[in-house]
């Protein structure tokens, strides 16, 4: 079990962790939605919701298509976290922790609000989902079961991914209990992923968020 004495690193290990929390965000700016988009002649940031994550792939791209960005966004944040895990098994495990965290992160907010496209990435959720199954497998089983029971109940995407955040900081402290970093990492991963749903937020009060699969010209609804 974890405690909060850290081990500190060397300076050539300091230099590592630098590298790869600078490698985790390049690895997850990569906006493959908007790269295959192109490939295949559309601009997903013109169309749908204008996001460039799995959900809008889906809709606009087709399921084959929007499974594969889903995947390759899942990737790119679980590969940086498990790269922070394993950075070396000389180090305790609060500061696996800690940098298993932070280059998980760093691929989060890499794809959030990645440079290539001024800013403008996605929310996050797919990427998030590949940090989680890396850091806190057993609490990604209950995140991944509040969202798809959430889903298949009202086949908004959005809802689900505001109740699979909720909970998953839940989730952490009580199969996670005295691994203090990876809690904080979890409220501070909900936090960012309910603040890139402000917008469904506000339509989901005005009831004016629409469901998965909904035909619909106008769907400004996304995750």
């Amino acid at each position: 079990m974890g405690t909060f004495t850290m081990s500190p690193l060397s300076l050539s290990q300091m230099g590592w962790a630098t590298a790869l929390l600078f490698a985790s965000f390049l690895l997850g700016s990569i906006p493959f939605g908007y790269c295959i988009g192109r490939l295949r002649g559309i601009d997903l940031r013109t169309q749908g919701s204008g996001n460039i994550g799995a959900t809008n792939a889906w809709r606009i791209l087709g399921a084959r298509w929007g499974c594969g960005i889903f995947v390759l966004d899942f990737l790119k944040g679980a590969l940086p976290a498990i790269g922070g895990l394993h950075f070396s098994p000389a180090l305790s495990v609060p500061m696996t922790d800690l940098l298993g965290s932070l280059a998980g992160l760093a691929a989060i907010l890499g794809h959030n609000f990645t440079p290539w496209l001024r800013g403008r990435g996605g929310k996050g959720i797919a990427t998030s989902a590949g940090v989680l199954l890396a850091l806190t497998p057993w609490a990604f089983l209950v995140v991944l079961g509040t969202w798809a029971s959430l889903f298949l109940l009202c086949r908004i995407v959005s809802l689900a991914s505001l109740g699979a955040a909720l909970i998953f900081p839940i989730a952490t402290g009580l199969l996670y209990p005295g691994r203090s970093v990876l809690l904080a990492f979890s409220i501070f991963a909900s936090l960012l992923a309910i603040l890139r749903h402000r917008s469904n937020i506000r339509r989901l009060i005005q009831g004016q968020e629409s469901r998965f699969g909904r035909k619909n010209q106008n769907d400004l609804s996304g995750a």
